[in-house]
């Protein structure tokens, strides 16, 4: 998707959930790469790649709806940072590992994909 048309979206969700705007634009391009079609092997759907459980939660109608996807994922990773106390790396594995998985490891799960999900963002961001 072009910068033209997610630039605004982003822009708008970010100020909406008090989030950075590098930082969703990061999970954006990691998770589908900017593809708001992209589906995961897992069933992850659309631009940052809502499980159906969690789009379900956020009322998601089409999870491939661009700025249902953002605004919903957006909302999803304000909850997480708010769940961590800001910490952008824990909320960052809860998102791609799940939250039991974050604090059944008392931090960042020892799995390989995870750490790599992790550090690539926020690598992307600083």
């Amino acid at each position: 998707m072009e910068e033209s048309q997610l630039g605004p979206i982003v822009s708008k969700a970010a100020e909406q959930n008090s989030i950075m705007p590098a930082l969703l634009r990061a999970v954006i391009s990691q998770e589908s790469g900017s593809k708001p079609c992209a589906v995961s092997s897992a069933g992850a759907q659309g631009l940052m790649q809502l499980m159906p459980d969690t789009a379900a939660g956020f009322n998601v109608g089409n999870p491939f709806d661009p700025q249902e996807n953002v605004f919903a994922g957006s909302k999803f990773l304000r909850v997480l940072l708010d769940k961590y106390k800001g910490d952008v790396p824990m909320a960052l594995g809860a998102y791609n590992a799940g939250p039991a998985r974050v604090d059944a490891a008392g931090g960042i799960p020892p799995i390989r994909e995870t750490q790599n999900y992790v550090n690539s963002i926020m690598r992307k961001i600083q």
